[in-house]
């Protein structure tokens, strides 16, 4: 607006006089002051417009100082990189082993009724088994409560525990299938292709408090052994000592489910192969290596002799069970407290824990009397 003035100014003065230089020269006065007083206050306008964006870089500058402090702090703060993970619970991420096993298991955790189709087809070849080969005796079914028990015993025989397999059949074939007593097992067994698909058929569940407890409140019966893999692959000269580990949870389990204990004692399944290592040397020098404690759930890497391989380190079954003699003897069940709160009792629970052992423990002492040579009996 303030350049086109003038233009308009010298426009309408040549109209009114048609030649005269000396109207000219006011006007030009006229328009040289009105630009010098557009152009005073265009700078007092722009002034004015600069002097708050100043004003307001000076109140930036506590911004800037502040900056770098929140910057610090954000360096500090975890990420989601950085947190612990959720798979293992430990703050690392679960190897393709652990997840595979942990998939594998998770089948497992619900207590389903076992195939019976399945059952009547295997029976006869358990039959024979029981009969011949391992020449199986069973005793002390009348202590076997009438409401539903948890079932606590040892089992050994490296990874093939058949002092545990022909117990859960002649349990079938005694209650002739009305009354099924479920099984348990080490997660890695359970994940193991073929071995833990043939498990589940025949109701075995993981052997982990979410499945025990699900299968009592069912109203099923549960057997357990609470000494796992060490009590499973114990060396062959402590094969008659009841090893249950020092885990007192099958105690707090059959207290939170109002359940009996019903100990079982039983000898001969640690001659169906020779254990002769436990193996606990080999299992720290690989775990500093391939973390394989951590990965299997296991401490032992027992070195055995069988057939077919005269020697062999098991991780998996690696051999064929020989034809040994098993006995068993189911015990007088145990009265636990049906407070919950008593789970917590240390005290308590540490009573009934070294009663338990005690009796499986008398229980395997009789049944070794009665044994005059390793396998024949």
């Amino acid at each position: 607006m303030a350049d086109s003035a003038p233009n308009d100014a010298g426009k309408t003065t040549a109209k009114r006089t048609t030649g005269t230089t000396a109207a000219k020269k006011p006007a030009a006065r006229k328009t040289a002051a009105k630009q010098t007083a557009t152009k005073q206050t265009a700078a007092r306008k722009t002034a004015t417009t600069r002097a708050p964006a100043k004003r307001t870089a000076s109140t930036r500058a506590p911004a800037k100082k502040t900056a770098p402090r929140k910057t610090a702090a954000a360096r500090t703060a975890p990420t989601a990189a950085s947190a612990p993970s959720a798979d293992t619970g430990d703050g690392g991420q679960q190897n393709p082993i652990q997840r595979l096993i942990n998939w594998r298991v998770g089948a497992a955790m619900e207590p389903h009724p076992p195939n019976e189709t399945l059952l009547k087809l295997q029976q006869p070849l358990y039959d024979l088994l029981n009969k011949y080969y391992f020449r199986l005796e069973v005793e002390g079914w009348e202590h076997v409560p009438a409401e539903p028990s948890l079932v606590v015993g040892v089992h050994s025989g490296g990874a093939l525990t058949m002092d545990a397999w022909t117990l859960v059949n002649a349990w079938h074939v005694h209650f002739e299938g009305k009354r099924h007593l479920h099984g348990t097992a080490h997660d890695v067994l359970m994940a193991t292709p073929g071995l833990g698909d043939y498990f589940r058929a025949v109701g075995v569940i993981a052997a982990n408090r979410k499945s025990v407890g699900a299968a009592l409140e069912q109203g099923k019966d549960v057997v357990v052994w609470p000494g796992g893999e060490v009590d499973a692959m114990r060396s062959w000269r402590n094969r008659d000592v009841a090893t249950l580990g020092g885990r007192t949870g099958f105690v707090k389990q059959a207290i939170r489910s109002g359940v009996p204990i019903l100990p079982v004692a039983t000898v001969g399944g640690h001659d169906t192969v020779f254990v002769l290592s436990e193996g606990k040397w080999l299992a720290n020098a690989l775990d500093k290596v391939l973390g394989l404690k951590k990965t299997l759930r296991g401490s032992n890497l027992p070195i055995i002799a069988g057939f077919p391989f005269p020697l062999a380190v098991e991780v998996l079954p690696a051999h064929v069970p020989l034809p040994a003699k098993i006995r068993t003897e189911l015990l007088e069940p145990i009265e636990v407290d049906h407070d919950p709160d008593r789970a917590n009792d240390t005290a308590y629970v540490q009573k009934i824990y070294d009663r338990v052992a005690a009796e499986i423990q008398a229980g395997m002492d009789r049944l070794a009397a009665k044994r005059t040579l390793p396998i024949l009996g």
